[in-house]
């Protein structure tokens, strides 16, 4: 008994050590699972100190509340990280460029509904949503 004690007790920390360093889920995942759940809001660029990056970055940085009351997700993706399945998922799924800033905001039915190849601040985004037939039904709904 004791040795099946120890077994167990070590595929569980085994299993733990395996969940702290798991991998996040790729781009396409991400996708997948925020349809029809939340709105992506994609900040790309080849590395994550270009200066349109943290530009972005913090021009969102005070607009949590709002981000929360619309339903997005803001996801950093520097391309000197992406894995190749990510690579082509931004450049064939989401069409986007490898090359340069971009900044994409992504519906809830998975479509790309705006990008920018400046950063905005996030009262622009929220008047791309806020128009939204989706986004209407939304506030009608918490009413």
């Amino acid at each position: 008994m004791p040795i099946t004690n120890w077994l167990l007790a070590g595929l569980g920390s085994l299993l733990l050590a395996a969940a702290q360093f798991a991998t996040p889920p790729g781009l396409a995942a991400t996708l997948r699972a925020s349809r029809w759940q939340h709105r992506l809001l994609l900040i790309g660029a080849p590395t994550a100190g270009q200066a349109d990056f943290q530009t972005q970055k913090e021009l969102l940085a005070g607009a949590a509340k709002g981000l929360a009351d619309r339903d997005f997700q803001v996801l950093e993706v520097p391309y000197d990280q992406l894995s190749p399945a990510d690579r082509q998922c931004w450049t064939q799924q989401l069409g986007q460029p490898l090359r340069e800033f971009v900044v994409v905001l992504v519906g809830k039915d998975g479509g790309v509904k705006r990008t920018s190849a400046k950063p905005l601040p996030a009262a622009d985004f929220f008047g791309t949503v806020d128009k939204m037939p989706m986004r209407r039904q939304e506030r009608r709904d918490k009413k």
